[in-house]
């Protein structure tokens, strides 16, 4: 049974609270917080007990999630680190780079599990093709949000940019080879709306949009690779698949039928498929799988490494958008 403490208690931290406490394979031993009214509201709410001292509650766990402002990641991650603890930190990694490069060699060099929340991972829409060959070689990624005082402290890169990114170098199979932006600040002084064309060295391209400025919430994107179109709505959670295929192919059997497209032997037959729905909370899934990964001793499914690689990018386009602003 692990036992795990969570260091945060705003909207998501209690969350957080919530779920570790249907977890099954673990215990949640308790919760800390600097502001000891919201400290105490919490532990009243799902009756956990409060640590007023952030070391009392590292002296009597196996882990940590770590849910607080994002400028305080590497100090908490770092502490709990050097006291032997795993580590669950909410995206982005850290605020600096360095801060993350940092962590990140602790966890490896003490011999602990460091999971960052990108949890659009293990959104159903994507859980939904994790049996179809995705290689795609363009992207467009839409996500739009109206706007909330929340997560304002950071631009809107890091608030809701990095979860396309993050999913983008999980698909695609290549390093970065270029990265150009544009973006502005609109309601704050951080910018608000964004748009990245990543190119990576294989030819692969993203062209990606995030807002929280706007009218309706989006949270889609599409692929494009050979002979096949994919969408993902990470609102819905639903996917959907256009292919090409040869006429006769067995795999086209019970799927929608669009018609045949070319002539002769260039002719394919365009099908329509929708994956079937996966059942699951997202967040719930993600810490499980957290928990999962250090009582069977494996990596897990989103490291501290994958949360740098995400963070890079970020930063590398808001650098773009900074120099594009200055011109």
């Amino acid at each position: 049974m692990l036992k795990v403490g969570i260091i945060g208690t705003g909207h998501l931290g209690k969350l957080h609270t919530k779920l570790f406490k249907e977890i099954t394979n673990c215990e949640l031993i308790g919760i800390h917080d600097i502001d000891e009214v919201k400290l105490n509201s919490v532990s009243k709410e799902f009756a956990v007990e409060p640590f007023f001292n952030i070391d009392d509650l590292l002296n009597k766990v196996d882990a940590v999630s770590i849910v607080s402002t994002t400028s305080a990641h590497y100090k908490i991650a770092k502490k709990a680190l050097e006291n032997g603890k795993h580590v669950f930190v909410e995206k982005p990694i850290t605020a600096r780079i360095d801060e993350g490069e940092e962590i990140v060699e602790l966890a490896k060099k003490n011999g602990l599990n460091m999971q960052v929340g990108h949890i659009e991972r293990f959104n159903p829409a994507l859980l939904s093709l994790e049996k179809f060959p995705l290689e795609p070689t363009f992207i467009q990624s839409d996500r739009l949000s109206q706007f909330n005082l929340r997560g304002t402290d950071v631009a809107v890169v890091h608030d809701l940019m990095i979860h396309d990114i993050d999913i983008i170098l999980s698909l695609v199979k290549s390093d970065v080879k270029q990265v150009n932006a544009s973006g502005v600040a609109v309601v704050t002084d951080n910018i608000d709306i964004a748009n990245a064309r990543i190119e990576f060295v294989n030819g692969t391209v993203a062209n990606v949009t995030a807002s929280r400025i706007s009218q309706k919430k989006m949270r889609k994107m599409r692929m494009f690779q050979k002979d096949a179109y994919i969408t993902l709505d990470f609102t819905t959670g639903v996917s959907e698949i256009f292919r090409l295929l040869q006429p006769g192919d067995p795999a086209s059997e019970n799927l929608m039928a669009f018609g045949e497209i070319g002539v002769g032997e260039k002719k394919k037959l365009l099908v329509y498929e929708q994956p079937e729905l996966k059942e699951v909370n997202a967040l719930k899934y993600e810490l499980q799988l957290f928990v999962n990964s250090i009582l069977e001793k494996k990596e897990p499914m989103v490291t501290g490494a994958d949360g740098l690689k995400a963070l890079k990018v970020a930063e590398e386009i808001i650098t773009k958008i900074n120099e594009s602003r200055i011109q």
